[in-house]
């Protein structure tokens, strides 16, 4: 299984009154780390747009273990946690800088044409996604 990582420098505005990471932000955060994942791998999200495919947000499960603050780095770890050939699930764990985890979450994917939002079959649109995404999916036990 192959894991991504991203480094993230909390920023004043990503916080809230309680000086902590507003909710949201570590959803962000997790779209950082999957573009860095994507990129790891040898490909580029934006091209897979221009040839007309999308790849929106079907489901997303995010559970909050500890709060990151301003001025700390966010390290963002990202896997492949399943894939089939139409659905991917990303893996995250967002660490603060003492190794503690902050966030785990994962986000479920499928790609869909642009114009009319048909599923489509990554293995047969995309091998080179495809078989990238058998490689680096997490094992099962």
């Amino acid at each position: 299984m192959q894991i991504s990582t991203k480094e993230i420098e909390v920023r004043y505005a990503e916080t809230d009154q309680m000086g902590v990471v507003y909710h949201a932000n570590y959803l962000v955060w997790m779209e950082v780390g999957r573009t860095q994942l994507i990129k790891d791998l040898g490909f580029n999200y934006a091209e897979m747009e221009n040839e007309g495919i999308l790849s929106p947000v079907i489901d997303l499960q995010i559970s909050y273990k500890m709060p990151m603050r301003y001025g700390q780095v966010a390290m963002i770890k990202t896997w492949i946690d399943y894939y089939d050939g139409i659905k991917v699930i990303y893996g995250y764990e967002i660490i603060t800088p003492d190794g503690s985890t902050s966030v785990t979450g994962t986000s479920s994917h499928v790609c869909v044409k642009k114009d009319s939002f048909r599923p489509i079959r990554i293995r047969k649109l995309f091998p080179d996604w495809h078989e990238a995404y058998e490689k680096a999916k997490k094992k099962e036990e």
